[in-house]
């Protein structure tokens, strides 16, 4: 498994996100700015040479229920140690022939699970080019 993450920032040199005309929407949305990889956001490759298994799920979906039992260091790349996915990995599967480590990306619209055999490999592979920004 192969993914490519592009670091991402908020955007104050774009313009504000949105506008509302609607008066508390509007006080809301007034220091708001577009989150994207500009120039000088970093690229970065992780892979896996062996998984037992992945979930993308949409990031208001998966930001709900309750998930205090759950136990993880990191940030935006967090390494689990109780899960509920390891809890599923554990229950719905043929068996494992190591112990399966629970990893996930926090990214902008998504989240990404993977359980795998081994850590992934984390190349650095540049930084954003001034080309314009995407939003992910």
């Amino acid at each position: 498994m192969r993914l490519i993450v592009e670091e991402a920032v908020d955007n104050r040199s774009a313009p504000p996100s949105r506008r509302s005309d609607m008066p508390g929407i509007a006080d809301i949305l007034k220091e708001s700015w577009p989150i994207e990889s500009v120039e000088g956001c970093k690229t970065f490759e992780l892979s896996w040479a062996r998984y037992a298994a992945y979930l993308v799920t949409e990031e208001l979906l998966g930001s709900g229920g309750n998930y205090d039992d759950e136990v993880y260091t990191g940030r935006l790349l967090r390494v689990y140690t109780k899960s509920h996915f390891l809890d599923y990995l554990s229950r719905d599967n043929g068996g494992h022939t190591e112990p399966v480590q629970h990893y996930k990306l926090i990214c902008l619209n998504h989240l990404i699970d993977i359980g795998s055999y081994a850590p992934p490999n984390i190349r650095l592979m540049g930084s954003a080019s001034p080309s314009p920004p995407r939003i992910q």
